[in-house]
């Protein structure tokens, strides 16, 4: 799996302009996941789970995976076709819109230890490429705990102003 696909084709803006799909890829993992487990996670119907899927996996986001047994029937893996995704605002910001949207959403509305910081600042292209690289490795870095410790999302920006 290359570790950065650049969504850059019109049906790749298309499906990241949606908010589930965004939920859906962020969700898959590293190992992947079923319709049904989607479903169950994001608390959306599988109808719509396996539409989402069609559109990503259409525009060459996710590709079906292995398959398992359950019950006497066969339940299909998704799996992402890159470990990260680089994707450009597209068309008036609709794909940046929809994921930030699906932040917006996950953030409690009485998280205290919430922190969302927004700063403008003047800078080089090199000092802008060094703070590009030191906040990717930041996140990137950092490793994860049990599976018994809560989730934090990490949401991390760098972007030239228009």
């Amino acid at each position: 799996m290359p570790e950065v696909l650049h969504a850059t084709s019109p049906a790749q803006m298309r499906a990241f302009a949606h908010p589930t799909r965004h939920r859906i890829w962020r969700d898959l993992g590293p190992e992947g996941a079923t319709i049904s487990q989607l479903a169950h996670r994001l608390r959306v119907n599988k109808g719509n789970i396996a539409h989402h899927l069609g559109v990503l996996a259409e525009a060459g986001l996710v590709r079906k995976g292995p398959t398992r047994t359950v019950r006497g029937g066969t339940e299909q893996y998704f799996v992402k076709t890159a470990a990260k995704v680089r994707f450009g605002p597209g068309e008036d910001g609709v794909a940046t819109k929809a994921m930030l949207a699906t932040i917006a959403d996950e953030i409690p509305a009485h998280d205290e230890g919430a922190l969302l910081l927004h700063r403008v600042v003047r800078l080089t292209a090199a000092q802008a490429r060094a703070l590009q690289d030191h906040l990717e490795s930041v996140v990137h870095d950092l490793a994860p705990a049990n599976e018994r410790e809560a989730e934090y999302g990490v949401l991390v920006g760098l972007y030239r102003r228009a």
